[in-house]
């Protein structure tokens, strides 16, 4: 289901609605009730019979009531933030399954809803950044990873170690085997200026990637989970234009209990 698409139907419907009645359909329940009035009959002049003739029609009520509401959360979901839910362990141990994260739909430029076209540059995605976008082969499906690769990098990642410009990327090991990950080996890497976490398998030989160059207009995407995410090393580059937004802040945690507040944090 693209809510997106739904939203801005029902923004359009009930904004139409409330539209036709306040140019056309109330002036001329007015006017009938004044027509009424002037012809001196008595139930023009009767109050029960001026309010029924006022009263709007069930759905100008409801168009009036939910317009603004629907618009609101139309502008805040397509121009400031959007929710997202973490669907998988592609980016433990960062996010968790579960994990409900507010996205920045501004910081890298302003796109028109369902047709995602950009209508204000504001800043472009950096190395480092955890960044929505829809996936490539289904852009129906929204995918979550970190950026590693902009325009004109070049990546390589080879025995468990991301190069980028033939420098490798910088890590540390934290611990081995730590808890909720026993097969793990928890690693903090820095891309730029972010430092953040990692998990590397050290039983999984995982692929192994010659060095290839981000083409302009595109990225290079990986999961924080190294051996256990699909990204951009079996799939390819994201494309500009399927840019989201960057992910900020996780606000709740639900795993189908109750949901899990204490968890809030901003996200690196």
């Amino acid at each position: 289901m693209d809510f997106a698409l739904l939203l801005t139907l029902a923004v359009a419907v009930t904004g139409a609605i409330w539209l036709l009645d306040l140019v056309w359909w109330r002036p001329a329940r007015r006017a009938r009730l004044m027509a009424s009035v002037e012809a001196g009959t008595t139930e023009g002049l009767e109050p029960a019979a001026r309010e029924r003739a006022l009263k709007e029609p069930w759905p100008v009520d409801y168009a009036r009531s939910f317009f603004p509401v629907l618009l609101v959360v139309l502008v805040l979901r397509s121009f400031l933030v959007e929710p997202f839910q973490i669907p998988s362990g592609s980016m433990r141990p960062t996010l968790e399954v579960g994990d409900f994260i507010l996205v920045n739909k501004f910081a890298y430029g302003l796109r028109l809803p369902v047709v995602d076209t950009k209508v204000v540059d504001i800043d472009e995605p950096e190395r480092g950044d955890v960044m929505v976008f829809r996936f490539p082969d289904e852009p129906s499906v929204n995918f979550i990873k970190r950026v590693v690769g902009l325009p004109g990098d070049r990546i390589r990642y080879e025995d468990k170690q991301l190069y980028v410009n033939g420098r490798p990327v910088p890590k540390a090991l934290l611990e081995a085997g730590p808890e909720g990950a026993p097969d793990e080996l928890l690693f903090e890497e820095r891309l730029g200026e972010v430092a953040h976490p990692i998990y590397n398998n050290p039983r999984d030989p995982g692929p192994q990637m010659r060095e290839i160059v981000v083409p302009q207009g595109h990225y290079f995407t990986m999961g924080d989970n190294r051996d256990h995410s699909n990204d951009s090393r079996y799939w390819g580059f994201v494309p500009e234009e399927n840019v989201v937004g960057k992910a900020f802040a996780v606000w709740m945690h639900w795993d189908g209990g109750l949901p899990s507040f204490t968890s809030v944090r901003r996200i690196q």
